[in-house]
């Protein structure tokens, strides 16, 4: 087979991947198709301008726990409430000078995007200035007297009204926090069932990609249902024991030696399924019975954590610090400026070419440089390719739409039928893996853009070329000024994932041994953090060639980040104290967030297998 013909079979596979069902995707998707086409309704029937834009919100922000979905919900009514408020002044001073407006959106643009980018705002600070932004282009198209009202209750209807709509509709229709945990605990326990089953837990897939979750926001999610009394205290509490306690069993999971004997791992898949079952029956799980003779670590801890999902206490828990607020180097690292200068740039710059030639129907492109902008040449490149053919695949639903099924749609009715079926299209994708997410919430965002024109069921195709082409523009636009003006190289962006997963491993490794087995919350942010290097690694392809790196660099930090995985684990299974190990990981971290080269020879003397990894790791990152 051809090297094209294997590139071709791999992006196959992993396409349908990526578009099979997995537990809870279908659930997903039918809610925001059903949430959209109401919110389409409500802006047929109350004249709220912009419906395309109310939905691409919904699509954004929905999320499969209702709970977060009401809190984001009431978090942006609130937000995008006081950004208008604040921004009357702002209008007031420009209304009357275009130039002055167009300062005003730069500057503001700037500010945002460098606070959203510098700190823990991250897109937060993108939608703020995007909100701003677009309020006062909206001045230039409002008669005189009413230009300040005009704008407001434009921005404020378009933005409030889907996310009222989203609270209220996940109060009812949303799926429950407690059971989405309880399923997540099943899941664990099936695959690390299924992994000791296989013989080779160390290389099972499924496992290895649990392992990968952000177990924080699992944390995050169990102290909700504890903060809001969704259940007792007792049963909240469990929750969140259960989300630490899975997460160490699949960690001891995947350090069992594959030529453990076969009593002992039968005895272990045996303990798991009862406690699987005992769930299933809504059930507290028996505690496991200690097997006879001796055990190891990895043997121990899984033991140790069935224990715990049976209601046994768990040890203290030992959390990550907490970062934060703005970056340490948000004034010293220029990375954040340019950034915001880029996109505002590229915004900008639209701006000027649709007032310009006075073709107000492309207006899409401004949004399209908010939206489509991220922190390295290879991110953006890589949405940019998903929005483009995301924009395409949407647009040719729509254009279908109106010319096959729009006549035959006479009421609002009709026209909430054909919003939930275009959406229902869109949104499987956007639920799917990071991978082909943001096409999917393309494919919805043109689809709308086509179909929702005025208020009620419309022939007219040009409204929709318009937008879809102001689309493309702004694509355009976003990939010339980021790939010609300062280029950021993905590696920048791999190297500070690793600088965090060095530091928190170098943090477990000085845990005195009694302590370091409550440092689960730790673990997982090492391995989460080497998680997102591999990610970030695999969209190197989509970098210019000036800027990417050469194949070997890109294969030592490829190895770096399948390194930390096993080294996590090696480290939080020892029983000893490592002092030493502690010292060489903060000096690599520190020398990763320096963007230093560790110049060494090649180590292999070490016995021990944990510092041999370590010495590997060290050369990986040594290049």
């Amino acid at each position: 087979m051809s090297a094209s013909a294997a590139a071709q079979d791999t992006f196959t596979a992993r396409l349908r991947a990526d578009l099979a069902p997995f537990p809870g995707r279908a659930a997903l998707t039918w809610r925001i198709a059903l949430l959209c086409a109401i919110v389409c309704a409500t802006a047929m029937m109350y004249e709220i301008p912009e419906a395309a834009i109310s939905c691409y919100l919904i699509i954004f922000l929905m999320k499969p726990d209702a709970v977060q979905n009401i809190g984001t919900a009431l978090g942006l009514i609130l937000l995008v409430t006081i950004v208008v408020l604040c921004v009357v002044p702002l209008i007031n001073a420009t209304i009357a000078s275009p130039l002055l407006r167009l300062l005003a959106i730069a500057v503001v643009s700037f500010v945002f995007l460098f606070i959203g980018a510098a700190s823990q705002l991250g897109e937060i600070g993108g939608i703020i200035a995007l909100v701003i932004a677009f309020v006062l282009t909206l001045l230039s198209l409002a008669p005189v007297g009413d230009a300040v009202s005009f704008g407001l209750r434009y921005a404020w209807y378009m933005a409030v009204m889907p996310m009222a709509l989203m609270a209220v509709f996940n109060m009812v229709l949303g799926m429950s926090s407690v059971r989405l945990l309880r399923d997540t605990l099943r899941r664990r326990l099936a695959t690390t069932m299924d992994a000791i089953a296989s013989g080779a837990p160390d290389g099972h897939d499924a496992l290895a990609e649990l392992l990968r979750a952000d177990n924080a926001a699992l944390e995050q999610q169990a102290r909700l249902v504890g903060i809001l009394a969704l259940v007792g205290r007792p049963a909240a509490g469990q929750v969140t024991r259960d989300v630490r306690a899975s997460y160490r069993l699949m960690l001891a999971a995947s350090a069992l030696p594959g030529d453990l004997d076969a009593v002992r791992r039968d005895a272990l898949i045996d303990a798991i399924r009862q406690a699987l079952d005992a769930l299933d029956g809504g059930r507290m799980p028996a505690p496991p019975a200690t097997p006879a003779g001796p055990m190891g670590d990895a043997e121990r801890d899984l033991l140790a954590a069935l224990r715990i999902i049976a209601g046994a206490p768990e040890d203290p828990v030992v959390a990550p610090p907490k970062p934060p607020f703005f970056a340490p180097d948000a004034l010293a690292n220029p990375s954040y400026q340019r950034y915001a200068l880029k996109t505002t740039a590229a915004a900008i710059l639209c701006y000027v070419i649709y007032v310009g030639i006075d073709w107000q129907g492309i207006h899409t492109a401004m949004v399209t440089c908010y939206v489509a902008a991220l922190g390295t040449t290879g991110e953006t490149v890589h949405k940019l390719g998903l929005r483009i053919l995301g924009c395409l695949i949407g647009a040719a639903m729509g254009m279908a739409a109106i010319l096959f099924v729009v006549p035959h749609i006479d009421d609002i009715g009709g026209l909430m039928v054909l919003v939930f079926a275009g959406v229902l299209i869109g949104a499987w994708v956007s639920t799917g893996p990071e991978r082909i997410s943001y096409g999917g919430v393309q494919i919805c965002l043109a689809f709308l853009l086509t179909v929702l024109q005025g208020f009620g069921p419309s022939l007219d195709l040009g409204t929709g070329r318009d937008r879809v082409i102001g689309i493309l523009l702004g694509n355009l636009v976003v990939f010339v000024i980021f790939t010609q003006i300062w280029p950021t190289p993905i590696a920048h962006a791999v190297r500070a994932h690793l600088q965090a997963a060095f530091a928190g491993l170098a943090r477990l490794a000085a845990l005195p041994p009694e302590r370091r087995v409550g440092a689960i919350p730790e673990a997982a942010l090492a391995i989460t953090e080497a998680a997102k290097a591999a990610e970030a690694l695999d969209l190197v392809a989509f970098e210019p060639a000036n800027i990417r790196p050469t194949a070997a660099a890109e294969a030592d930090l490829r190895d770096a980040a399948s390194e930390i995985a096993a080294l996590t684990r090696d480290i939080y299974l020892s029983r000893e104290a490592l002092p030493d190990v502690a010292a060489r990981l903060e000096d690599l971290a520190a020398r990763t967030a320096q963007g230093e080269s560790l110049v060494m020879a090649q180590a292999g003397g070490s016995a021990d297998p944990l510092r041999r990894r370590l010495d590997r790791l060290r050369i990986a990152m040594a290049g």
